[in-house]
């Protein structure tokens, strides 16, 4: 494998991620699988590009080791067919061949980073938990986003719209004149749409909306 030296951790980490490995030299790929679980994270291999993408992606924080020279496909295209898809995993590329204009196309692309072989396994690590972190974080607020939305869909009509003019800044008195309504029924239609969207206060309420209005 060429990594130019494998640091052991002192304490095992528990499991994080997964780190999918895509490289058709059979040796770097027992490597890399000695160095991820040396750390607690867990590992797929394959030997091509083909392989990875017929095994699917699971819905779990993870990031993509990806050599650059593969066989059939060049990790480049692995990259191009992730970003048709909407897969954006995180992908670090590794390689023995690359050079300037190669790694600006591939971060220009999205990719999270470019080692060049012989690189530290400390190196390697860092970037595949930063990787793994990011995505992690991403798929959080992905999450957060769809639940939100399922809670706005839950509203009524009047109950959007109580909640839309409150965002603005409205008051239940303006509110009222310009929906019709009286003061009372304003606010009971601002406390159901705080009760479905389980804001914790006004303010909440207000930045909750504003990712609808925007």
């Amino acid at each position: 494998m060429l990594l130019a030296e494998h640091v052991p951790m002192k304490e095992p980490r528990t499991k994080v991620g997964i780190v999918f490995v895509v490289d058709a030299d059979a040796s770097c790929r027992a490597g890399f699988k000695e160095l991820f679980q040396s750390v607690g994270l867990e590992v797929r291999l394959y030997a091509s590009g083909r392989d990875f993408l017929e095994d699917g992606i699971p819905d779990v924080a993870s990031c993509l080791v990806l050599d650059v020279r593969l066989p059939e496909t060049s990790g480049l295209k692995i990259q191009e067919e992730l970003a048709r898809a909407g897969i954006d995993t995180p992908i670090i590329f590794v390689t023995g061949h690359g050079d300037i204009q190669m790694a600006v196309r591939a971060m220009k692309a999205g990719a999270a980073d470019f080692l060049t072989k012989p690189f530290r396994s400390q190196e390697l690590l860092d970037a595949v938990f930063t990787a793994v972190q990011q995505d992690r974080g991403r798929r959080h607020t992905r999450q957060s986003y769809s639940t939100l939305r399922e809670r706005f869909a839950s509203l009524s009509t009047r109950e959007r719209e109580v909640a839309t003019w409150v965002a603005a800044g409205d008051l239940n008195k303006q509110i009222a004149a310009k929906l019709g309504l009286s003061e009372v029924t304003v606010k009971v239609h601002r406390a159901n749409a705080m009760r479905k969207m389980r804001a914790k206060s006004l303010a909440d309420l207000v930045r909750m909306i504003a990712h609808f209005n925007n």
